[in-house]
């Protein structure tokens, strides 16, 4: 296995291997819009990926340029074993990993699952190491791919925890609030739902701002934990 495209035949030869018609009937029902998959179980995968990166000497070219292929491909895992094979060298990271990733979103990134795991698992490695600040994310918001929108509110939600100003956020988001699609109208919720956890005040002024435009999914995830009096002041006023 020593070009990508070895690395890649073989981690599909394994995939095809071990399908399992079960397991995708299982986990079909949380992908709205489907879910191709090989249904491999996550043990094995976990596995595969070790066993390529002993097999490599964790080679960081090869396994970048294998992630390109992998990432491209069709099925659920070829993109999960992607994620799993460049977490493990986040000592290497630079800033051009995080571009790698950012391509990741333009050419395969597809499903609400794998946003939210490189979200919440991979990027904010970058912010910890200073390697992007929030302006890296601008271009994201207006990104053709909805997934890589959405990725902007929830690769924020860990930055909660290492600030005490949160007025950056809420400017950030801002543009965002008038998105069409149902993932990004989540992604913003949920954002919102952990920022009012700690700042009630600030994220009910923001949320008053356009709760006569903003679509209503964003407020229902965001008011979840509010009392039904709270939830009363966020409804679209009557025209």
């Amino acid at each position: 296995m020593n070009t990508p495209e070895q690395l890649y035949a073989d981690i599909i030869s394994c995939c095809e291997a071990n399908t399992n018609e079960v397991i995708v009937k299982k986990y079909s029902r949380y992908f709205k819009e489907g879910w191709n998959a090989y249904g491999v179980t996550s043990e094995l995968l976990h596995t595969k990926v070790k066993s390529i990166l002993e097999a490599t000497g964790k080679d960081y070219n090869l396994i970048i340029r294998t992630c390109r292929l992998l990432v491209k491909g069709p099925k659920y895992e070829e993109v999960s074993i992607a994620y799993l094979l460049i977490k493990s060298f986040e000592k290497q990271f630079t800033y051009d990993t995080f571009k790698e990733i950012e391509k990741w979103f333009e050419t395969g990134i597809n499903n609400w699952a794998h946003t939210d795991v490189i979200c919440s698992e991979i990027i904010p490695f970058f912010f910890k190491k200073s390697l992007i600040t929030l302006d890296d994310l601008s271009g994201w918001r207006t990104a053709a791919n909805k997934f890589q929108r959405r990725a902007v509110p929830v690769s924020m939600i860990k930055l909660l925890k290492v600030t005490e100003d949160y007025s950056p956020f809420f400017n950030f988001i801002d543009p965002m609030m008038l998105d069409l699609e149902r993932e990004v109208h989540q992604g913003l919720g949920w954002f919102l739902r952990e920022v009012w956890k700690i700042r009630n005040d600030e994220t009910e002024t923001f949320l008053l701002k356009w709760k006569n435009q903003s679509p209503r999914l964003i407020f229902q995830y965001a008011c979840e934990k509010m009392t039904p009096e709270g939830k009363q002041r966020f409804k679209r006023e009557s025209k």
